[in-house]
């Protein structure tokens, strides 16, 4: 058994396993551990604390949040990158716990059986469901206290972006309306083996309170219509809603403007209309 002093770099590990990334999973290796310890800090003081990891591979932001002082439970459907995770436990006995399977068909909350923090390198091709899932839901304040994810830079910015501007849309809705959204830091392709095509980023998301009388069902539906056809003026993207020009008459939003003029409170105050 190693001691978590003593485990070998990362690159050695990947190695040693004969491990290679899975363009199919969306695998992306990070082997830079002070970047990894930068990235398990964004969340605050971690010791003590559950962590969820989606897609550890194998096991590199693991150990910065180990090291972190949380106690992790990952989720890793790559069935090859068991044995690493299971070295990786040794030497931290009793604060991880490898959940073999998909992340997309887990039960999250029930999985966990306190509140807990989110912290993942998500794979590039299940990131964006997988935020929506947590995003959404009525019930709120939700059992996560926090979310730290890397997305491709396009996304992140697309969830933590404000009116009027080109990354506006549904995910800043979204992201934005019962949450806080902030991008955390920046990763450049070159951290990442093998490097991806497009930058990444972290974005930092906290729960906040929830506006009364208000349906999430309803906001998701309404920011699907307005933001499907985002060129258009709201009474076009919003025909087939029933209530919604109505409910943007009395509110006193022009029904001539577009998606991206509306700040999230106005999203906000259209869903009331329509849930009431």
């Amino acid at each position: 058994m190693k001691a978590a002093a003593e485990l070998p770099p990362l690159r050695e590990v990947i190695r040693a396993h004969g491990l290679t990334a899975s363009k199919a999973l969306g695998q992306n290796f990070l082997f830079d551990e002070q970047l990894l310890d930068r990235i398990a800090a964004i969340p605050g003081d971690l010791s003590g604390c559950a962590v969820l990891e989606i897609g550890p591979g194998p096991g590199g932001l693991t150990r910065a949040l180990l090291r972190a002082g949380a106690r992790v439970t990952a989720i890793e459907m790559d069935r090859r990158c068991l044995p690493a995770l299971a070295e990786l436990g040794e030497a931290f006995p009793g604060r991880l716990r490898v959940v073999e399977g998909d992340a997309m068909k887990l039960n999250h909350a029930e999985l966990m059986a306190e509140p807990f923090a989110v912290v993942a390198n998500l794979p590039y091709n299940v990131g964006t469901p997988l935020l929506t899932g947590w995003l959404g839901g009525e019930q709120w304040p939700p059992r996560w206290t926090s979310l730290t994810l890397m997305f491709q830079e396009e996304v992140a910015r697309r969830i933590a972006a404000k009116p009027d501007t080109p990354a506006y849309g549904r995910l800043a809705v979204l992201g934005q309306w019962r949450s806080t959204a902030k991008l955390a830091m920046k990763v450049h392709r070159s951290a990442f083996t093998p490097p991806p095509k497009v930058m990444s980023a972290i974005v930092h998301i906290e729960p906040a309170p929830m506006p009364e009388g208000v349906s999430a069902a309803v906001l998701e539906r309404l920011t699907a219509a307005a933001f499907g056809q985002r060129r258009k003026m709201l009474r076009q993207s919003l025909k087939s809603l029933p209530g919604a020009i109505e409910a943007l008459e009395a509110l006193g939003i022009e029904p001539t403007r577009r998606a991206e003029t509306l700040q999230v409170g106005d999203f906000v105050a259209v869903a009331r209309e329509l849930t009431n």
